[in-house]
């Protein structure tokens, strides 16, 4: 009797996150073909990103299977960059706007 390690999925789960990968791309392409400009293209092509690297992440590299270890060691050092990069955001606009202020005044 072979024991057999690990575990498989059915080819049905593939199929649909590979369509759904189409279909998310299909929209990120009509985000372009759409002529969309300014913040609600960037948010749109940004958001469909996410979205598809999401799944690839969580199917074809199998996290959504995997340890809660192994997930927080892999997702949260890229969610406390973007925290890191929000905070970086919001003291770049305040030292733009101190630094106009003080040259302002100064002239």
């Amino acid at each position: 009797m072979a024991h057999e390690e690990g575990q498989t999925h059915p080819i049905s789960t593939y199929l649909w996150i590979w369509g759904l990968l189409f279909v998310f791309s299909f929209f990120s392409y009509m985000v372009d073909y759409m002529a969309y400009q300014g913040m609600l293209r960037w948010s749109l092509i940004l958001l469909f990103m996410m979205i598809k690297a999401g799944l690839i992440v969580a199917i074809f590299m199998h996290m959504a299977w995997e340890r809660l270890a192994l997930i927080y060691a892999i997702l949260l050092p890229p969610v406390f960059v973007l925290v890191f990069v929000a905070l970086m955001s919001f003291e770049s606009s305040y030292t733009f706007t101190s630094r106009g202020l003080y040259f302002a005044l100064g002239s």
